[in-house]
């Protein structure tokens, strides 16, 4: 393979993880509103130490361990302030808490 061959392999890959990405999002916004409505914590470590175990446990390389788990940390991160956002949004029917999402995510200009 040549280099563009390889970067045209790597956009691929990189369109699945972001489908992939869309799709743990969901989920977690889906857990968010579970949460909300059973009163549980949004921030659950022992669950995250399992997602971390499974991420170690199915690594097939290259990439070491730990900085697989730094991207699930980042990952995870992300998806804990979507529950947040979820139940913030959701307790105040989508006031605040949007305008929040969009300062974080640049999108100021699309409320």
């Amino acid at each position: 393979m040549d280099i563009a061959e390889l970067r045209r392999r790597i956009d691929e890959l990189d369109r699945q993880i972001v489908l992939l990405i869309s799709e743990r999002a969901r989920a977690a916004q889906a857990i968010g509103r579970l949460k909300r409505a059973t009163d549980l914590p949004v921030y659950e470590p022992n669950r995250e130490s399992v997602i971390f175990a499974n991420v170690r446990k199915n690594n097939p390389g290259p990439l070491p361990d730990i900085e697989l788990t730094h991207i699930y940390e980042r990952i995870i991160d992300v998806m804990r302030a979507l529950q947040k956002d979820e139940l913030a949004s959701q307790a105040r029917n989508a006031g605040p808490a949007t305008e929040d999402v969009n300062k974080k995510t640049g999108n100021e200009n699309h409320q």
